[in-house]
C-alpha cells in the first residue's frame, strides 16, 4: 500500500484519515436506516389555566375573553399584549405561548385579521319588550366534572319576557353548529318555524356566536342576531341571572363523578326552574305557568326594558 500511495503521490496520513472518515459516515448511515425513528411526545394540553385564586379556568372561557378583548379597544394588540390583558383584567396565570396557541385556534392572530367580513355585526340596542317571542338571549355556562377532570357546557335559550328556558344543549364540546341546531329547535318548540314571527336573538361575542355556522343559520331562519358590546354583561342580564341560579342552586351543590351524572342533574334542575320554581318578577309564578297565562289572555301584563 505504501508503494501505491507513493506512485500516485498521496501521503499515507491523508489516505488513512479519509478512509477513517468514510467508514464513520457509512456506519452512521447504516445505523440510521436500521434503527426505528424515535418521536418525542410533548405534554398533553390540559384544557385550562389557573387564576390568582387557584381556580381552574377552562380554555373556552379564555377564548371568550380573548374575543371580547379584540372586539374593543384591544383590537390593535398582538398575542403578547393580549396575554398581559388577561393577567391584569382577569387575574389569569397564563403565558404568551398559550395565548398564541388559543389565538391561532380562534384564527385571530393579527396578520390573519384583514379579511372580508361576510356577516355584518349588529350591536345590541335598548329595547322595550311587551310580549313573548320578541327577544331571546343565548349564552353558555361551564361546569366541572371532578371524577373525570374535565369541563362540560350548558347552552340555554331564554325568552326574556316569560323567563322560560325554551331549549338547551349539554355537551363536552360546544361549537357554532350546536348553537345553530339549538336555535332551530327553540323555534320548533315555540311553533315559529311555519310563521312569519321571528324573535331577535341576543348573544355575547363568544366564538360559537361569531362563527359562520351560526350567522348563516340566523340568515336562513330570518332571525335578527345582535351581539352585546364587549364588557357589558348587563345587556344579557336575563340569561346571566339564570346562570347564576344554575350555579348557586345546582352546580355548586354537586360534585359530579361522571358526565352522565352531570347531564341528569342539570336537566332535572332546568325542568324544576321552568315548570315549578317561583319567580318574583312573574307574580310568583313559574315561567311555564306564566307563559300559559299570557297565551290564554293574549294580553301584555307588563313591559321589560333591556
Amino acid at each position: 500500500m505504501a508503494q501505491v500511495l507513493r506512485i500516485i503521490g498521496i501521503n499515507a496520513s491523508t489516505y488513512y484519515e479519509r478512509r477513517k472518515h468514510q467508514q464513520s459516515l457509512e456506519h452512521t448511515e447504516t445505523k440510521t436506516q436500521t434503527a426505528p425513528k424515535v418521536t418525542r411526545g410533548g405534554r398533553p394540553v390540559p384544557g385550562y389555566s389557573y387564576n390568582e385564586l387557584g381556580e381552574r379556568i377552562c380554555d373556552e372561557q379564555i377564548k371568550e375573553w380573548l374575543l371580547e378583548l379584540i372586539s374593543g379597544e384591544e383590537s390593535v394588540y398582538g398575542y403578547r399584549k393580549l396575554a398581559k390583558c388577561l393577567t391584569q383584567e382577569y387575574k389569569l396565570i397564563i403565558n404568551k405561548k398559550k395565548v398564541y396557541r388559543l389565538c391561532k385556534e380562534l384564527d385571530i392572530l393579527r396578520p390573519q385579521r384583514n379579511r372580508h367580513i361576510r356577516h355584518i355585526r349588529r350591536l345590541a340596542r335598548n329595547r322595550t319588550v311587551s310580549k313573548i317571542n320578541e327577544l331571546w338571549e343565548i349564552d353558555i355556562k361551564y361546569g366541572y366534572i371532578a371524577g373525570e377532570d374535565r369541563f362540560f357546557f350548558v347552552m340555554c335559550v331564554i325568552d326574556i319576557y316569560d323567563r322560560m328556558i325554551i331549549d338547551y344543549y349539554i355537551g363536552l364540546t360546544c361549537e357554532g353548529v350546536h348553537a345553530a341546531s339549538l336555535l332551530k329547535r327553540a323555534l320548533f318548540r315555540r311553533k315559529l318555524l311555519q310563521t312569519d314571527v321571528r324573535p331577535v336573538v341576543r348573544t355575547d361575542n363568544g366564538p360559537q356566536f361569531t362563527c359562520h355556522a351560526f350567522e348563516e343559520a340566523c340568515a336562513a331562519l330570518s332571525i335578527e342576531h345582535e351581539r352585546i358590546p364587549p364588557k357589558t354583561p348587563n345587556m344579557n342580564a336575563h340569561i346571566e341571572a339564570f346562570h347564576r341560579l344554575l350555579e348557586d342552586e345546582c352546580l355548586s351543590r354537586h360534585e359530579f363523578e361522571s358526565y352522565q351524572e352531570a347531564v341528569k342533574v342539570v336537566a332535572e334542575y332546568i325542568d324544576f326552574y321552568t315548570n315549578r320554581r317561583l319567580h318574583s318578577s312573574l307574580r310568583y309564578m313559574s315561567p311555564a305557568r306564566f307563559n300559559g297565562l299570557v297565551a290564554a289572555t293574549g294580553e301584555s301584563l307588563f313591559t321589560v326594558k333591556v
